[in-house]
């Protein structure tokens, strides 16, 4: 418990949001991604994160979901402090293993102020590190550590191909105003090697994971109750993301997405050409939250029906950045015909979210 009361107080200092006088960046149309910068933490903004889900099976042929996420936030809070204990920037970590066999998420959070060898995130390129657990990229290959409170993983993802950019060259829009939007770029069909451990059970691990790294200053507009967000690794090697935020009255405020063919093509849809249409929802029993955990998704002149392996794929982080999310693998298939893997995330089902 009291480390528990240490988390929230930063925490607790941030939900009360920046100063006025606090100058965050705007994102800004026509400025160029630079590699291998760009991997790293962007102080200035106000929110970034890194995030990687993925699929992986053991030798025995038992599927895994795998979710890890790296979040950073600029508080605006104690900025002119010579004090180290100045919560100026917070870093949290989520991390989780979706196992049909158990029937629901086996899950675990971490959050700190930055400093003091307990929370870093390097500027030069993805090395973020919370409280013992770490993500970092070597060249092109992308390593987890983390020990959890009934799981552990030791992963490495390798990326085949160069960032693929959202949006446009890398900025994605999020509404209508100038300023909603942020830089997003993904690395899709990650080739993941390494173990996981749930339970005392160890287990050599093989798959396909996705990265995302996104940052912004304004990413959902005050009108917005939360967004869907859907990646997936498609089985003949390209990969489709596809996104919608939701207005207060459950209608799309905005929406977007790119795929990548298996020659590296790509194509960007703009907000009319990307629906998202519940088919089934499954409500909690913990929160009561109903989330559609099956849906039809259209990108252009595509469709596909995407469906979880388990249902209970809801993660409860109001001991970290203060919100309860749906977070699952799903797959996605046209006519019956599974065509691809990956992860559906749907947030803002209970409380609007703030971020």
């Amino acid at each position: 418990m009291q480390r528990r009361q240490f988390l929230l107080t930063p925490l607790a200092l941030a939900s009360a949001g920046a100063t006025a006088a606090t100058a965050y960046p705007r994102v800004e149309p026509g400025v160029a991604l630079a590699f291998p910068r760009d991997h790293g933490s962007h102080p200035a903004f106000r929110t970034e994160w890194w995030y990687i889900t993925g699929w992986v099976k053991d030798d025995a042929g038992q599927d895994f979901g795998v979710q890890i996420t790296f979040f950073r936030s600029r508080t605006g809070i104690g900025e002119t402090s010579a004090s180290r204990f100045a919560p100026t920037q917070l870093l949290f970590a989520h991390a989780a293993i979706a196992e049909p066999a158990h029937g629901r998420l086996r899950h675990d959070q971490r959050a700190a102020r930055m400093g003091w060898d307990l929370a870093e995130a390097s500027e030069a390129t993805t090395d973020v590190r919370v409280d013992g657990w770490s993500l970092a990229l070597d060249r092109d290959v992308y390593i987890a550590k983390l020990d959890a409170r009934d799981f552990s993983i030791d992963l490495a993802f390798a990326a085949p191909e160069a960032p693929l950019l959202q949006g446009s060259g890398g900025v994605s829009r999020k509404g209508p105003r100038a300023g909603q939007a942020s830089y997003y770029y993904s690395r899709p069909q990650l080739a993941t090697t390494g173990t996981i451990v749930v339970g005392t059970r160890r287990r050599a691990v093989r798959g396909k994971a996705w990265l995302d790294h996104e940052w912004s200053s304004e990413y959902l507009a005050p009108e917005a109750q939360g967004w869907d967000w859907l990646g997936i690794n498609l089985d003949d090697g390209g990969a489709l993301m596809l996104f919608r935020i939701r207005a207060k009255d459950g209608t799309t405020y905005w929406a977007g997405g790119t795929r990548r063919d298996a020659n590296g093509a790509t194509r960007t849809f703009a907000r009319d050409e990307v629906a998202f249409e519940p088919v089934r929802e499954w409500r909690s029993p913990r929160t009561s939250l109903a989330y559609p955990v099956v849906m039809r998704v259209r990108a252009g002149d595509t469709t596909l029906t995407i469906e979880p392996p388990m249902d209970d794929q809801e993660l409860d982080a109001r001991a970290s950045v203060g919100t309860i999310y749906w977070e699952g693998a799903v797959r996605a298939s046209v006519a019956g015909r599974v065509v691809g893997r990956g992860y559906l995330e749907l947030t803002g089902y209970g409380a609007p979210l703030r971020i």
